[in-house]
């Protein structure tokens, strides 16, 4: 029976690439990804730091749509000794991406399952926020829907009462503003850390009052986001 590989890559720098990562990505017989063309020029990347031109693993898409289908295939390919890993198009593959069904049903058949530790966009965030770090509440992206998203951000302003975290959302560009806006309606005019571009040339960790924040990003702003506040 073969292994199940949780393989994190880099969140923008691809200098940031493990060695293990390296040399797990570069044994697998099948990975499996979000884009192709992302996880190809990483293996490219690899390839030349390695010197290596030998043997590639096959690429297999993994998203929302095909997860279901593509678990059972994978479950028995591992089944026949294949070694399998698993990566997003950047950090640790699961946390707000697809692969955690496919890790749990790997774990009822009784499958080993490998995390090869890297990086991690809401850590690096956090580290780097000036934040607390001693405890963190993590909610992903939240609800699209602004009534589901309502409803989130008070139970969050709920769970803060009862323990003091630092919370860290993921947000993409074009609802940026909307939720900042949200956050300040729950919250009121909070200072709030945007992380953007993390490990890129044009890295942004930007503390100020959310009203602030919204006038600063209106003109628009790129890369992906990491919000983080902290009521204390």
């Amino acid at each position: 029976m073969g292994n199940l590989y949780i393989v994190a890559t880099p969140i923008g720098n691809l200098q940031d690439i493990t060695l293990r990562a390296m040399d797990t990505l570069s044994f697998v017989d099948f990975l499996l990804c979000e884009d192709v063309r992302t996880t190809s020029n990483l293996l490219n990347f690899i390839n030349k730091r390695l010197e290596n031109e030998g043997k590639k693993p096959r690429l297999i898409p993994l998203y929302e749509g095909n997860e279901v289908k593509v678990i059972s295939e994978v479950i028995l390919a591992l089944k026949n000794d294949s070694n399998i890993a698993i990566v997003s198009d950047a950090g640790t593959p699961t946390i707000s991406d697809p692969g955690f069904k496919l890790v749990r049903e790997c774990i009822k058949e009784g499958i080993k399952v490998m995390s090869i530790p890297g990086p991690t966009s809401l850590i690096s965030a956090l580290v780097s926020s000036g934040l607390p770090t001693d405890k963190f509440l993590f909610m992903g992206f939240l609800p699209k829907k602004q009534g589901h998203k309502k409803t989130t951000l008070e139970n969050i302003k709920k769970s803060l009462k009862l323990i003091n975290s630092t919370v860290i959302i993921f947000e993409s560009p074009h609802r940026i503003i909307a939720t900042l806006e949200e956050i300040k309606e729950e919250f009121g005019d909070i200072e709030i850390v945007v992380a953007r571009e993390l490990t890129k040339i044009h890295e942004e960790i930007r503390k100020d009052l959310i009203s602030n924040q919204i006038s600063h990003y209106k003109k628009g702003i790129k890369g992906e986001i990491v919000l983080l506040f902290n009521l204390k």
